[in-house]
């Protein structure tokens, strides 16, 4: 085995083990315990509001391109438009949705699609649900803040990764009266998405909603598992700060085989 390298490898086979194990007790129903998040919750509301007051849902799967830092975000917040789509399909509902990136759009364009053709609706898809607005940052939120002005969107949602713009969005979406549920990873703007969206989702809470929503044996088992990682590595962070505090170097000695 590669000097340095054991304990990593070490780590990776109980993560896998984990994996494998929450993936297993899934499928036979005892899946384990995913604890509430509101603004996941919430999305039923919003679409729900939406399809009686005949307006549309509005949704922003993040701003940045998906081959950059904020990628994992974005991916994101594509995931949840797939299950949003579903259903403002299922109801009947218009939806619109803004992409600020070139590369995103045609993954949002065939999530759209997909997700119409699973519930029966592909005929209802048209090219004016998912737009591309402009890649250049305060454009697009002007772009946004006219989608939502001019259709007089019931719900609006973003989930990605946000900048400066986001208190723009949030305050725009707010003003035409609509259910507004947001969330990034980004910690700079989550404070803007508190104060004037109704549900907030909390940096990783993003990245739990695929899980969340469908409810897949497979995304809940690797969920699972990433928060046994995290406990184990806040474990070690504690046992080692412990330890190198009373002039012991056995955890990073360890760390580094």
């Amino acid at each position: 085995m590669v000097a340095g390298k054991q304990t990593t490898f070490l780590f990776f086979v109980l993560f896998l083990a984990t994996a494998i194990y929450y993936m297993r007790q899934a499928k036979t129903g005892k899946t384990p315990f995913v604890r509430r998040i509101p603004g996941l919750d919430a999305i039923e509301e919003a679409v729900g509001r939406a399809t009686e007051l005949g307006r549309p849902v509005f949704y922003v799967p993040g701003r940045t391109e998906i081959n950059t830092a904020g990628a994992a975000q974005n991916i994101a917040g594509l995931e949840i438009l797939g299950h949003v789509a579903k259903m403002t399909a299922r109801y009947d509902t218009e939806l619109r949705v803004g992409i600020a990136a070139a590369n995103v759009y045609p993954v949002a364009e065939a999530i759209v699609q997909q997700s119409y053709l699973e519930e029966g609706k592909a005929d209802r898809v048209k090219p004016e649900m998912v737009q591309f607005l402009s890649a250049e940052q305060f454009a697009f939120a002007a772009a946004c803040l006219s989608i939502m002005n001019t259709e007089k969107v019931a719900s609006v949602v973003f989930i990605g990764e946000f900048q400066a713009e986001s208190m723009m969005l949030a305050e725009g979406a707010a003003q035409v009266g609509a259910v507004t549920i947001a969330g990034t990873a980004r910690t700079a703007q989550i404070p803007f998405f508190v104060a004037a969206c109704d549900y907030t989702l909390i940096g990783e809470e993003i990245f739990a909603g695929g899980a969340y929503l469908s409810r897949d044996p497979i995304k809940i088992g690797n969920l699972a598992a990433q928060d046994w990682g995290k406990l184990a590595a806040m474990v070690i962070i504690i046992l080692g700060s412990i330890m190198a505090t009373f002039g012991s170097t056995a955890m990073v000695d360890w760390l580094k085989k």
